[in-house]
Formats: C-alpha cells, sequence, structure tokens
C-alpha cells in the first residue's frame, strides 16, 4: 500500500558500536517509500550492566517511531528503578507508558515536532508559548503541561515496536506489532517475537471482544496490525484496560537465558521480513559475518607485520557489522515498484561477545545510536 516514488532512495544511514558485553551495527533505508517513517534506538550501555536495542516502523506518519525511539528505553530504566530488579515489567510499562505520555499538550507538542517538516514550527512556538512549568522530562508531571492542546486524545498513527534489552546473560524481547526478533543459535535460526496480525486466533478474539471487526486482514477494514503503539481512534473503549482494546501496545515478552551457543540476534522491520525468511537472514548473516570475521584478522595481522613502518590500525568501511546491515538492505530491495522490497527497511545486528559475562560491567566507550546520531553512507 502506499504511494512509491520514480527510483528508489538507496542512500543509507549506518552506525555501529561496542562494549564489553556485544557489539552492533546498523542501517536504514528509506527504499521506495515517499517517506521514510523507521525510527529506531541503540544504547549498548542504557546502564552499566544493561544494553537496549529497538526497532520502530511508523504508519501514517513518522512522529509516533520517532517519539518511542526518543522516549521508551528512558522509560525501560524509571520503570527498573522502581520495580525491584524486574525487567520484564518494566519493559512491559514502558510500551503501555508511550500511549499514555502522546496524550495532552505536552504529547501533542513533541509528536508536532517530530512529525512533518510543515508542522515543527507550530510545535516548537508551542513549546515556547505553554513551556511546562516545572523542568520534570519523564515523571509524574509529563502530561500536566498545559495549553490550547491539553484534551489531544493521542495520535491516530501509530507504529511497531521490537526491542531487545540484554543485562548479563539475560535476554527480553518485547514486541507490539509485525517487527521481528530472531536470534541464531548455532546457525539456526529462532524467532524470539511473534508477528501481531489481525488473522491470528487470540488478535481476533480481542479485536473482536473489544468491538471491532476484520475484513481482507485488517483491523477495521484499515490497519493489517493487531498491536501498534499510538493508533488511538482504536484504543476508545472506555470500559475496557490497555490490553484488551481493539489494538492495543501491550508487548509479548519472551525472556531467554543465553549461552555460548547463541551467536547474535537481529531486530528488523517487516520491510526485510516481507522478503526474506528468518532462516535466510541468519544463513546471509553468517556468511558476510565470516567475510568480516576474517577481514579484520588479516588486517590486523598485516599491521603487526609492518608495525614498524605504520604507527595507525586502519580498517576498511567493510570491516563493520553496519556493513553486513547496508548489504541486506540492498538484498532486500526491490528492483522496480510494488509489491515486497518496497517498503522502508531498518535492521540491527547485535553480536554477542564471548565469554558471557555473569556480572555487571562498564564499558570503557559509551557508544549510542539513535535515529538522530547517525553517520550518512551512499
Amino acid at each position: 500500500m502506499g504511494v512509491y516514488l520514480s527510483t528508489p532512495k538507496t542512500d543509507k544511514a549506518s552506525a555501529d558500536g561496542e562494549n564489553d558485553r556485544v557489539r552492533f551495527g546498523l542501517s536504514s533505508m528509506q527504499g521506495w517509500r515517499t517517506t521514510m517513517e523507521d525510527a529506531h534506538a541503540a544504547l549498548p550501555d542504557l546502564d552499566d550492566c544493561t544494553s537496549f536495542f529497538g526497532v520502530y516502523d511508523g504508519h501514517g506518519g513518522k512522529a509516533v517511531s520517532k517519539f518511542c525511539a526518543r522516549h521508551l528505553h528512558k522509560q525501560v530504566l524509571i520503570n527498573d528503578a522502581n520495580s525491584s530488579g524486574d525487567l520484564p515489567a518494566s519493559v512491559h510499562k514502558a510500551f503501555l507508558r508511550m500511549d499514555e505520555m502522546m496524550k495532552g499538550q505536552r504529547g501533542w507538542r513533541e509528536l508536532t515536532e517530530l512529525g512533518d517538516k510543515g508542522n515543527k514550527i507550530s510545535g516548537m512556538l508551542e513549546g515556547i508559548i505553554w513551556s511546562p512549568k516545572a523542568s520534570d522530562d519523564l515523571g509524574d508531571g509529563w502530561n500536566n503541561e498545559e495549553g490550547p492542546n491539553s484534551c489531544f486524545p493521542g495520535p491516530t498513527s501509530g507504529s511497531t515496536a521490537c526491542v531487545a534489552v540484554i543485562r548479563n546473560d539475560q535476554l527480553i524481547v518485547a514486541n507490539a506489532g509485525d517487527s521481528r526478533c530472531v536470534i541464531s543459535r548455532k546457525g539456526q535460526a529462532y524467532n524470539l517475537s511473534t508477528d501481531h496480525k489481525p488473522d491470528l486466533e487470540g488478535e481476533k478474539e480481542r479485536i473482536l471482544s473489544a468491538g471491532g471487526f476484520v475484513v481482507a486482514g485488517r483491523v477495521n477494514g484499515s490497519l493489517n496490525l493487531s498491536r501498534a503503539i499510538g493508533d488511538m481512534e482504536l484504543k476508545q473503549n472506555e470500559i475496557l484496560p490497555a490490553e484488551r482494546q481493539i489494538v492495543t501496545a501491550e508487548p509479548e515478552l519472551k525472556t531467554v537465558k543465553l549461552s555460548e551457543d547463541d551467536e547474535f540476534i537481529v531486530l528488523a522491520c517487516d520491510g526485510i521480513w516481507d522478503c526474506m525468511s528468518s532462516q535466510e537472514v541468519v544463513d546471509f548473516v553468517h556468511k558476510h559475518l565470516n567475510t568480516v570475521s576474517l577481514a579484520h584478522h588479516c588486517i590486523w595481522y598485516h599491521y603487526i607485520s609492518i608495525f614498524s613502518h605504520s604507527s595507525t590500525k586502519k580498517y576498511t568501511q567493510e570491516d563493520t557489522l553496519s556493513d553486513v546491515c547496508e548489504k541486506l538492505l540492498n538484498r532486500c530491495v526491490a528492483p522496480t515498484s510494488g509489491g515486497e522490497g518496497c517498503d522502508n527497511m531498518t535492521v540491527i545486528i547485535v553480536q554477542f561477545k564471548k565469554p558471557l559475562s555473569s556480572a555487571a560491567t562498564s564499558s570503557t566507550e559509551q557508544s549510542a545510536a539513535t535515529a538522530e546520531e547517525m553517520r550518512p553512507k551512499i
């Protein structure tokens, strides 16, 4: 669905980073779509022992996906500080909190600032005129900002959210929508999330019970997802909790204890999974990871052998995990418009360093990447 460009935008925004526990690479590409509505967050050092990675696929605009990329991981930290270390519960609350935070004057203002260019000036002006009375950023005062949009019910646009949180040897994956997280275990792909589609038995039952309907695989004939953040017009049943609305932001959680057999995870929006199966993606990454590892080994050997002639170690652009991500995007983009391979595409590869440490460690070099902190690559 949607309008396509005459030629795809194949320039990519990519980033790499690492700490003592993981290394990651990511890349995103607009492709054939007229706008880029994907967003992401990659924070290997969310705190001293926790890494956070998330992909967000917006629909109806980019504001909600960008809002999630800016705030969801922060809410995980806030909830974690108040939940006695129950990390899955903290992640669960963070998903539902996104819908709450996007209501009211402040929610309207932030979404406007993050949305289309034509609305940004209006949002910034209201931010000056109707600025919060307190400096509170994420606490209880979030929805107390006054202004002409104080009754804003939340956005009609929405976003999927698929996040992976790694703490010591524990991996928590939370998903709402059809973005996906896959783990490679000895080369075998295992899905750590479910693609939430309206035709799934449990999803359809909730939709019908809340007063909705499913036509041609779409909720109320429009949305081809059964879970998403935003889409507030599908969350208006006042007698039901957030978890039981026609469309819900409640994430499906999966907790895994990492072992030596676990090699990497891939988080990606459905633009990738529409074109390749989970196993095909894992096989593709494996193939190119082996090439990357060999390249690093050869460069390091060469560096040692000529140490007396050079004091600087140089890596080529291809010696990164983001390069593997870029090759995956190139593999998926369609040669002509229409059908599979024409969506926005975003992918993150997170490789586990061996051995896995059960002790809390801190990174010697903080490295993080969000949608607003990217290096352009063409």
